[in-house]
């Protein structure tokens, strides 16, 4: 018998998920641990959201089982599970205050007013909007209105939270801020987070762990410094981050572009772009075997013009065979 730790929060076995021709999930096997922030990375149309979908139970598979704490709930409702789900467009009711929209599902389930009254005081602190409860969504900004959605969300304690591409419509540095602040309220929290998302730098800031979809199908699973430094297949190394591909004595190799270094030794090449990006200059170099390499180097130590003769190379510690395709 499985013990309470050997118990996943969130496990999909064989899931299969098609739309007419279309093969949306391909055969997902996953196991999600209990307390870990998760995130389903991938492009558009690689099967994360599905995913997310068929655990949140709007959609139903035609393959496979989807379990909740060891529980089979794979034609449960999506209100007989203990999860819930938090959308990009926020999804609250204009006509209702904050304290209204957060109580709504409190009192959909007939929890007694004073007991309504005090758990919601108790989540709007947690999500630093005290004394914002009567105010309407739309006197309030997008970060704000943002995290009464998630104070909707959580004010029931559901054993699951699915945050389906939360941050999407908000600027840079206010997705920035709702970054660092989400993650510390999963770790405050001590819930189990599901998160979909298709920016690898939300994914790799966030994360406990990562799985990488590709054509309704995971590539990789693994910690984000795995993922990033050891990508399993050729698509994870493209799409995480930036990857040069190179050939070396019959191998294809993976160099990230902090770890190729520009100097006196190596293989002759030279400057065919520079682009000024604040932090870090990022270079675009033509090695004379025909190799594009992009180079990144952090501005105070950026000194190459374009045109200029350099060589190239690296540790060969910081470059990664990659698996042949297929």
């Amino acid at each position: 018998m499985a013990t309470q730790v050997d118990v996943a929060d969130v496990e999909l076995v064989g899931v299969r998920k098609s739309y007419g021709d279309v093969v949306a999930v391909d055969g997902v096997d996953l196991r999600i641990r209990a307390a870990e922030f998760f995130t389903m990375l991938g492009p558009s149309g690689s099967g994360k959201t599905t995913t997310l979908r068929l655990v949140a139970g709007f959609e139903q598979p035609d393959e496979g089982t989807v379990h909740l704490a060891g529980a089979e709930i794979t034609h449960r409702p999506p209100y007989a599970r203990d999860v819930n789900t938090v959308f990009q467009d926020y999804a609250l009711f204009p006509h209702m205050t904050v304290a209204e929209n957060v109580a709504y599902g409190l009192r959909v389930k007939g929890t007694a007013r004073a007991e309504r009254t005090r758990a919601v005081e108790e989540v709007l602190k947690t999500v630093r909007l005290d004394g914002l409860g009567g105010r309407k969504p739309i006197q309030l900004s997008g970060g704000q209105r943002q995290r009464v959605a998630l104070a909707r969300a959580i004010v029931n304690r559901p054993r699951v939270l699915l945050l389906d591409e939360p941050l999407g419509a908000l600027d840079l540095k206010l997705r920035q801020e709702m970054q660092t602040f989400l993650k510390s309220l999963q770790r405050d929290l001590g819930m189990t987070f599901v998160y979909v998302t298709h920016d690898q730098e939300e994914a790799l800031t966030m994360s406990d762990r990562v799985a990488v979809f590709n054509e309704g199908r995971i590539e990789q699973v693994g910690e984000p410094a795995e993922v990033y430094d050891r990508p399993a297949t050729e698509f994870v190394a493209a799409f995480v981050g930036t990857s040069n591909i190179v050939e070396r004595d019959g191998k294809r190799l993976c160099v990230r572009p902090e770890r190729i270094e520009l100097g006196n030794d190596g293989d002759p090449a030279t400057i065919d772009d520079v682009v000024y990006v604040g932090a870090f200059t990022r270079y675009l170099v033509l090695t004379d075997r025909g190799e594009r390499l992009a180079v990144v180097r952090q501005a105070r130590d950026a000194s190459f013009a374009r045109g200029d003769r350099v060589a190239v190379g690296w540790r060969a510690e910081d470059a990664f065979e990659l698996p042949e395709e297929g």
